[in-house]
């Protein structure tokens, strides 16, 4: 599989996406810089890893949102191509308006990091086609700002369109609906809070099966 991990100011989770990416998963994998401007029509998964790009000044992803490399990253999204926006990478695609909905401060204005329980919402997506629906996961957060919201018509629409793939068990965050994850109407772009790339060869090892369910490149489901 053909990955591509973009790197913005403030990126601190682009080592451990390329390293699990590679070395875990033997994909190929390139490291693209915010301000390349390319066409991605030549890989199979693009990834916005966490962090705090450009120290998440004004809002969280707002900035990295409108970066030079988003061009190409939505044109090859319109195209169908999968994006996977992880923890500050899921803050990006809401800003860019490639996902629905905000990311915002945490129930209780406090960093949160440690190991929650997820729900598997949905496994047809490729995203989750390595679980079943219900199974539980267990991923690592590492988020200030990792509270979703979403109006009630906008959850409304994300229940009758499938496009919740993970919830809280235990929601740490106070985000609507306790989700931990989305995709698109089209399901080829998938964000996530949590992060599976931490959770791939240490911790719950529960991320493998992500990455399994997109290197299986299935159907997107509609």
């Amino acid at each position: 599989m053909n990955t591509a991990v973009v790197t913005f100011p403030g990126s601190n989770c682009d080592d451990d996406a390329r390293d699990t990416l590679a070395r875990v998963m033997e994909c190929s994998v390139k490291a693209v810089w915010h301000k390349d401007r390319l066409s991605f029509s030549d890989f199979d998964l693009v990834v916005l890893p966490g962090g705090f790009s450009y120290g998440d000044y004004l809002r969280c992803g707002a900035m990295a949102s409108l970066s030079p490399v988003m061009e190409g990253i939505k044109e090859f999204a319109a195209k169908g191509g999968r994006v996977l926006g992880i923890c500050n990478g899921f803050q990006i695609l809401c800003e860019a308006g490639l996902l629905p909905g905000a990311l915002t401060i945490n129930a209780g204005q406090k960093f949160i990091c440690k190991d929650v329980s997820l729900k598997v919402e949905n496994s047809v997506a490729p995203w989750t086609c390595e679980w079943k629906v219900a199974e539980k996961a267990v991923f690592p957060i590492a988020h200030g700002d990792g509270r979703y919201w979403i109006d009630e018509a906008g959850l409304a629409k994300l229940k009758s369109q499938n496009q919740i793939l993970f919830t809280y068990l235990e929601n740490p965050n106070g985000s609507t609906g306790d989700i931990a994850g989305i995709r698109n109407e089209q399901g080829n772009v998938f964000g996530l809070m949590p992060h599976p790339e931490r959770a791939s060869e240490l911790r719950s090892r529960d991320g493998l099966k992500l990455w399994k369910s997109i290197r299986s490149l299935g159907k997107v489901a509609s």
